[in-house]
């Protein structure tokens, strides 16, 4: 179940708020300006699959999302566990950046944590099959698919070129959760 938890960015231990509530996490995160909607998913597409069949059975929401908001460029991340590079694709996520662009994904299988830093807070999305969260571009966050990933998710960009991170250097990161904790 998706859920969102809010905590000062100076106390990763103790939650400021928690919320399971698609309603209120969609409202806490948008007085923020961060989009979180809950979409229709299939039973056919796994962890390991090729992008081309994951976007070939979601073909009209990525039509729709592109022409709704003009989305230049789409991708899809899918791991499964037993994936060799399981591990360098978990550590390009986890540490603290920025886009120059939106940053969207939809969750077509499986879940991960998101967390963003704005202003004073970190907000820790966790997010599953049938989420669709949209990160404006440069705000802080950081991403983590787990040790053991089953997650497929498609990815929108304003840019062409697709997934540009801008490190802070920060190590906020590693204070806050992640998925194996």
């Amino acid at each position: 179940m998706s859920q969102l938890t809010i905590f000062s960015d100076g106390n990763a231990k103790q939650a400021l708020s928690s919320s399971r509530d698609p309603q209120q996490i969609s409202e806490q995160l948008k007085a923020v300006g961060v989009r979180f909607e809950q979409w229709q998913t299939r039973n056919d597409i796994v962890a390991g699959d090729s992008q081309e069949a994951v976007l070939r059975a979601y073909d009209n929401d990525v039509k729709r999302l592109i022409a709704e908001q003009g989305y230049q460029s789409v991708d899809v991340i899918s791991i499964a566990s037993d994936n060799p590079q399981k591990d360098a694709l978990r550590l390009k996520f986890l540490d603290e950046h920025t886009h120059s662009e939106d940053e969207v994904r939809f969750f077509v299988q499986g879940q991960g944590l998101f967390a963003l830093h704005i202003g004073d807070k970190v907000f820790e999305v966790w997010c599953e099959k049938g989420d669709l969260l949209s990160v404006p571009a440069n705000t802080t966050h950081w991403f983590d698919l787990g040790p053991q990933p089953d997650l497929v998710a498609i990815r929108f960009f304003n840019n062409p070129d697709g997934w540009i991170a801008n490190y802070t250097g920060d190590d906020i990161a590693s204070r806050y959760s992640r998925l194996d904790a």
